[in-house]
């Protein structure tokens, strides 16, 4: 623990020389961002300066993820702004391959800097981790094209380290499961539109009302019609079972041919394959 308090002393002392510029923060309503934006404000109060959470608002962010931002930010005192997303209205986006990512990024950093530039602020920083050092991330190419800070990766704070530390500061968010944009709902190769995006948000959102907590449904193509195919953990399969004909009959009323439940499970990177 003595280690990751020294870590986190460092990582507070950088934050308080990028906030004495001015920093922009990237707040997307996860852990990650969340706790970047918490030793941000921490600094800020600390050593002075100035610091803004920027959220981007589209058709892809589900809606208890805007909820969590802004329970998130009231808390926390820190001053927060919205902004409206379009990269789903990007035809590059809309196709959904392999750099759908980057797109989505690059939409993120563009407004990070407008508003950089609105507030006199010369940084911009946001929640890429050490443990996602390990994963293919098209938008990363994006933030480094970009010039975007990511001091969480800087200094080597995993994702157990970051949910460590907001646990004990009694956050909310620490124990939030991962809450990947919508489109990532929408297997690779099928077209992304507003209506699909909000057809997923609102099925989900049965299971979680349902009590479902580990999950995703996603969104396949086959003979130019759609049909979904859930997710879950193994612990919550009978629940799953529980919930089938309410999300099946909603399903079928949104033109959904059937809706099947993957046994192998819930699985990150499920939308690629």
């Amino acid at each position: 623990m003595d280690s990751l308090a020294q870590k986190y002393r460092s990582l507070k002392e950088s934050l308080a020389g990028y906030a004495a510029e001015g920093l922009v923060v990237a707040f997307s309503g996860g852990v990650d961002s969340g706790f970047l934006v918490w030793a941000a404000e921490e600094a800020r109060k600390e050593y002075g300066g100035k610091l803004i959470a920027l959220t981007t608002d589209s058709e892809s962010m589900p809606r208890h993820d805007k909820d969590d931002v802004e329970k998130f930010v009231k808390r926390i005192g820190v001053r927060h702004i919205w902004r409206h997303g379009r990269e789903v209205d990007d035809p590059e986006y809309a196709r959904n391959d392999s750099l759908r990512c980057y797109y989505c990024k690059s939409e993120l950093f563009s407004i990070a800097k407008q508003v950089a530039a609105e507030n006199d602020c010369r940084k911009i920083a946001y929640g890429y981790s050490a443990s996602d050092k390990t994963d293919v991330r098209p938008g990363h190419r994006a933030a480094l094209e970009n010039d975007i800070l990511f001091p969480l990766a800087e200094y080597d704070f995993t994702k157990s380290e970051i949910r460590e530390l907001m646990r004990l500061e009694g956050f909310e968010l620490s124990d939030k499961p991962s809450s990947p944009c919508l489109s990532s709902r929408i297997m690779r190769g099928v077209q992304i539109t507003k209506q699909e995006l909000r057809n997923v948000d609102g099925l989900e959102d049965i299971l979680r009302a349902g009590g479902m907590k580990v999950f995703r449904l996603r969104v396949h193509e086959i003979g130019g019609k759609h049909f979904l195919r859930l997710e879950t953990s193994p612990e919550e399969m009978a629940l799953a079972l529980q919930l089938k004909e309410k999300l099946n009959t909603e399903a079928k009323k949104l033109g959904y041919m059937w809706v099947t439940l993957d046994l192998e499970g819930y699985k990150t990177g499920g939308g690629t394959v």
